[in-house]
């Protein structure tokens, strides 16, 4: 369904207001048919609205978001489901009656299900157990690349960005001149464990209500950061993150000297605008889950992450020269 655009910046609202909208039709299509005397059978119901949202979250949403968070949220949904049908023991046996039914064979065609089911489903385990545990002496059809192709140009928000050309435009000094050197100097040091090289001087700490210039950008993109990223690559960087281990792989971490601190800004700032989704041919072969940060995040406050990243890491964007 990618014909029915999703609004940009918006998307996680739409979709719960999309999801509200259906649930609330169905309520109205199942008071409507009680009311009729026609009631969907609560065991139905269920089934058809786990359907549902399992085609939503496949089809609906694009980007495509990963199977084990598609997984958590046909939990929570099945969660609600069996909530909605056992709130009252009447309606508990209403939904349990369509497979004691099928149990008992009351009747040739439930005797019939009986028989399909008691046959099928153990062929299916036994395939599933037999699949899993086959050993395969094959080589991995692909192989992760840690650091993709970039392509030469970029467009973020109806611009484009030349990779090789382009500069974070703030990380720039007093003067409000690009200035790479003015940067690396209040970059933290390492050596103290990433403490601020001099707390009480507002060219140094980034959170002194009196920072300007480079140190405050710096406090903006930690703010961005902990609002949107902290989530899956940590409080500290290191791609440990809250929700981390339910991706694989997990998101990156920032503080191994194999990631960003191999990279040139722009590169990092076309990562996090495109995400691990849609990535061009010569990207191939990458394993990413990454959203395309573009779609919640302007330009300015893209470069301000990408900064904020690299002071905390305390690592220094590869330049050409």
């Amino acid at each position: 369904m990618t014909w029915l655009k999703l609004v940009e910046g918006y998307m996680p609202m739409q979709m719960i207001m999309e999801l509200t909208g259906a649930i609330l039709l169905f309520c109205v299509v199942n008071w409507s048919l009680n009311r009729a005397g026609m009631a969907i059978p609560k065991f139905w119901a269920g089934i058809g609205v786990l359907v549902f949202i399992w085609m939503y979250l496949t089809y609906r949403i694009y980007p495509p978001i990963p199977f084990s968070v598609r997984a958590i949220y046909i939990t929570v949904t099945g969660c609600g489901i069996f909530m909605w049908v056992s709130g009252s023991e009447r309606e508990w046996l209403e939904f349990k009656r369509p497979i004691f039914n099928v149990l008992d064979g009351v009747s040739g065609f439930h005797k019939g299900l009986r028989v399909v089911a008691l046959i099928f489903i153990p062929l299916g385990l036994w395939g599933f157990a037999y699949s899993s545990l086959l050993p395969s002496f094959e080589e991995p059809i692909e192989l992760r690349t840690v650091h993709p192709a970039p392509p030469a140009t970029t467009k973020v928000h109806g611009k484009t960005f030349v990779l090789q050309t382009a500069a974070n435009p703030y990380r720039v000094n007093a003067e409000g001149k690009y200035d790479q050197e003015y940067g690396n100097e209040r970059i933290v040091d390492q050596s103290m464990g990433r403490l601020m090289k001099d707390v009480n001087d507002p060219n140094f700490n980034p959170w002194d209500p009196n920072a300007e210039g480079y140190t405050k950008y710096v406090r903006e993109g930690g703010e961005i950061f902990f609002q949107n990223c902290h989530f899956c690559h940590g409080d500290n960087l290191n791609g440990r993150g809250l929700r981390a281990f339910a991706f694989n792989p997990i998101p990156a971490n920032f503080t191994d000297s194999g990631t960003i601190a191999q990279l040139q800004e722009t590169f990092v700032f076309w990562r996090v605008a495109k995400g691990g989704i849609g990535l061009p041919g010569e990207a191939f072969p990458w394993a990413s889950v990454m959203p395309p940060w573009e779609q919640h995040l302007t330009v300015d406050e893209i470069w301000k992450v990408v900064m904020f990243e690299y002071w905390h890491t305390g690592y220094y964007p590869r330049t050409w020269d």
